[in-house]
């Protein structure tokens, strides 16, 4: 005998599909993987975003994104990671690759207008990384006549560039450890981002002595949490999780575990800007 399915029947199949489809993930555009969330993270910055060779993931921005995630109802073991270089962020974001990303991600008007941003959760300022033995550069001004690497994508470099040092050899390579290699071989003379940064890299123990900051604070930089343009509810949900890390003493313990090995004199926790 053969059987028909009733249009009650099909459409009961329809539905089991779709719910199917939404466990397995969570769509092109959601950040989602079924019950897991991509966070965008650097993986190459010390003391804030650091991809280790066992696999694991460490410093201050990682264990932003671990406290946010967990407000957001994830445990630990459903958070996937994704490298997020400087120049892939937004496009991570808007392709919804990931949900939200925690990359010292600095908040400025050309970048909100292709996303959103939570927080701020820092404040750094612009700083050079000089050989500790080098005392020719005591200025900004000084770079006029010397080799200045940054990264693609990064504010820093354009701010030295267009309003400090225009008349810099500006290198801009794929990442700061690359950067930090041209610096040591001396093929650059200085390398210049957020101090936060910078401080990661001195204080790494392959680095000892090797590398001074300049001490200059060239502009405030405000870290944000990026998110697709619109998502006020996620915007939100962030800002909230944020607010509660500083009441809750968290974002103290972790600026200390991250940091202060360093030396590097942080900033107090900035006011949320709802």
């Amino acid at each position: 005998m053969k059987l028909r399915r009733t249009p009650a029947a099909a459409a009961a199949a329809a539905v089991v599909l779709a719910l199917t489809a939404t466990a397995c993930g969570g769509g092109s555009d959601s950040g989602s993987n079924g019950d897991k969330i991509n966070v965008g993270i650097k993986f190459d910055q010390p003391g804030l975003g650091l991809k280790t060779p066992d696999g694991k993931y460490a410093g201050f921005d990682v264990d932003v994104a671990r406290y946010v995630a967990k407000e957001l109802g994830y445990a630990e073991d459903k958070i996937n990671f994704k490298q997020a270089p400087s120049a892939e962020r937004e496009n991570l974001i808007k392709n919804g690759d990931v949900k939200f990303v925690v990359a010292s991600y600095s908040i400025n008007d050309k970048r909100k207008k292709e996303v959103d941003f939570a927080g701020p959760y820092f404040l750094a300022h612009q700083d050079l990384l000089v050989r500790a033995d080098d005392s020719s550069i005591t200025k900004v001004e000084d770079l006029n006549s010397k080799k200045l690497c940054s990264v693609t994508g990064s504010t820093s470099a354009q701010n030295v560039k267009d309003k400090l040092a225009p008349k810099a050899d500006l290198q801009q390579l794929g990442g700061y450890s690359e950067c930090l290699t041209g610096l040591e071989n001396k093929a650059v003379d200085a390398l210049t981002t957020d101090d936060s940064i910078l401080a990661g890299y001195a204080s790494q123990k392959e680095h000892a002595s090797k590398f001074k900051l300049a001490g200059l604070r060239m502009s405030d930089e405000k870290y944000g949490i990026g998110v697709k343009k619109g998502d006020d509810d996620l915007r939100g949900k962030i800002n909230k999780a944020l607010e509660k890390m500083v009441s809750d003493g968290t974002w103290e313990k972790l600026v200390k575990q991250h940091f202060g090995p360093s030396g590097y004199k942080y900033e107090p926790a900035p006011k949320v800007e709802n």
